[in-house]
C-alpha cells in the first residue's frame, strides 16, 4: 500500500515510523508525531518547552531546521540549553567526547577538569574556547546596559549576541544553531531559573562585585507578565500546542500560563491544543519531571479533550526521528497526508 502512494526514498522517515512504529514507546511516537502534523498542517502552532542538555547533545541539527520551516512557534528553555547552543556554534571543533565515560574514574573526571574541560555525560565543553570566548563579548552588553539604563529579557542578550557573531568566530555550522534560528525568527522565548547557568553564576559575580545591577536583566515575574499576551498572541485558533522535553522549571513555567490568565487574571484563556511530553523519569511520587499529562488536568493546564502523549524514552533518539518525519511533512503535505492516510489501522 505505501509503494502505491510514494516514490521509493520521497519520505523515507516518515515510512519508516509508519511501517514499525506500532506498539509501546514506539506507538506513542508515532500517534504524537501524527498529531504534531495535524495540528500544524491545521494553522496551529506548538511551543516547546526543553529542559536536559539537549544543546550540547547537538538538538541544533534537527530543531534549527525545524525553527526555519515554521514547525516551531516558541521556546521555553534552561539557561543552560540557551547558553549551549551559542557555545557548540563558537566551540564545535573544540569539543571532546568521552563515549566510555561509564567507565570513568574519579581519578578520570579530574583529568578532565585539569584540562579546562566541562563533561556533560559523554561529551565536554571547552573553557577557553567556550565561556572565554562568549564572556568577552556578553560581559561588554551588560556593562553598557548598566551604562545606558536598559532592562532586558536574558535571552535577548543571546538574541543579540548570536546574531553578531563573526564567521571567524564560528566553529560549528551557523545551520544546526537553534539559538541563532530562533533569533533570526524572533521566536517569544522564556529562559526560567537562568541562574543556575554558567552564565547566570558569572552575571552573579558581577552583581556581587557591584560592577553592574541585576536589574539589567528582566525578573522570571516579569517574564510571565510578558508571557501572557505571548500565549494569547500564539493560541488565537487553532490554538498553540505544548511539546516538552525533560521536565522541571522549563516545562512547568510556561504551562503555567493558562490557570495563570484564568484564575489569577480571571480572564477567558484558551487551553493548550496538544501536549507530549518525552522524558526517561519514571512515573514517581511528587516529581513533575514523572507526572503524567492527566495530573495536568487536575491544574487546570491541560483538558480531558486535549490529544496528551507521553514518550517514556531518550529525547536523543525520539526528537531527531519526530522532527524529521515532521519537515519531510512540511515538505510536501499532500504527499504525506496520502501516505498517512494509506498506512492508518495497518
Amino acid at each position: 500500500m505505501i509503494s502505491q502512494v510514494l516514490v521509493s526514498g520521497q519520505m523515507p522517515v516518515l515510512t519508516f515510523l509508519l511501517r514499525h512504529y506500532k506498539n509501546f514507546n514506539a506507538r506513542s511516537t508515532r500517534d504524537a508525531t501524527l498529531a504534531y502534523w495535524r495540528h500544524i498542517a491545521g494553522g496551529g502552532r506548538m511551543f516547546w518547552a526543553m529542559a536536559g542538555a539537549m544543546s550540547s547533545a547537538q538538538i541544533g541539527i534537527s530543531l534549527a531546521p525545524a525553527i526555519r520551516a515554521g514547525l516551531v512557534h516558541g521556546l521555553s528553555v534552561t539557561g543552560a540549553n540557551l547558553e549551549e547552543s551559542l557555545f557548540r556554534l563558537v566551540a564545535h571543533d573544540h569539543y571532546r567526547d568521552f563515549p566510555d565515560y561509564r567507565y570513568f574514574s574519579k581519578e578520570d573526571d579530574a583529568r578532565i577538569l585539569a584540562a579546562q574541560m566541562r563533561r556533560v555525560t559523554d561529551t565536554s565543553i571547552p573553557e577557553d574556547e567556550a565561556f572565554r570566548v562568549v564572556e568577552k563579548i556578553l560581559v561588554p552588553m551588560w556593562l553598557e546596559a548598566h551604562r545606558t539604563g536598559q532592562r532586558r529579557f536574558w535571552h535577548d542578550y543571546f538574541y543579540q549576541l548570536v546574531q553578531a557573531i563573526e564567521p571567524r568566530l564560528q566553529s560549528g555550522s551557523p545551520d544546526e544553531c537553534w539559538l541563532l534560528a530562533a533569533a533570526q525568527a524572533n521566536l517569544p522565548i522564556v529562559v526560567p531559573g537562568y541562574e543556575d547557568s554558567t552564565f547566570g553564576n558569572i552575571f552573579a559575580s558581577y552583581v556581587r562585585t557591584g560592577e553592574c545591577p541585576a536589574s539589567i536583566v528582566k525578573s522570571g515575574i516579569e517574564a510571565m507578565a510578558w508571557f501572557y499576551d505571548e500565549y494569547r498572541r500564539m493560541s488565537v485558533d487553532p490554538g498553540v500546542g505544548f511539546f516538552q522535553i525533560g521536565g522541571g522549571i522549563a516545562g512547568d513555567f510556561p504551562i503555567c500560563v493558562v490557570p495563570s490568565i484564568k484564575y489569577d487574571l480571571q480572564q477567558p484563556v484558551k487551553p493548550w491544543a496538544y501536549f507530549c511530553q518525552i522524558s526517561d523519569s519514571t512515573t514517581s511520587y511528587g516529581s513533575y519531571s514523572g507526572a503524567t499529562p492527566n495530573e495536568k488536568i487536575t491544574w487546570d493546564k491541560l483538558t480531558p479533550q486535549t490529544p496528551m502523549f507521553i514518550i517514556e524514552s531518550d529525547a536523543t533518539i525520539v526528537v531527531p526521528l519526530m522532527l524529521t518525519a515532521l519537515l519531510e511533512c512540511q515538505g510536501n503535505p499532500s504527499a504525506a497526508d496520502a501516505l498517512i492516510a494509506a498506512t492508518h489501522g495497518q
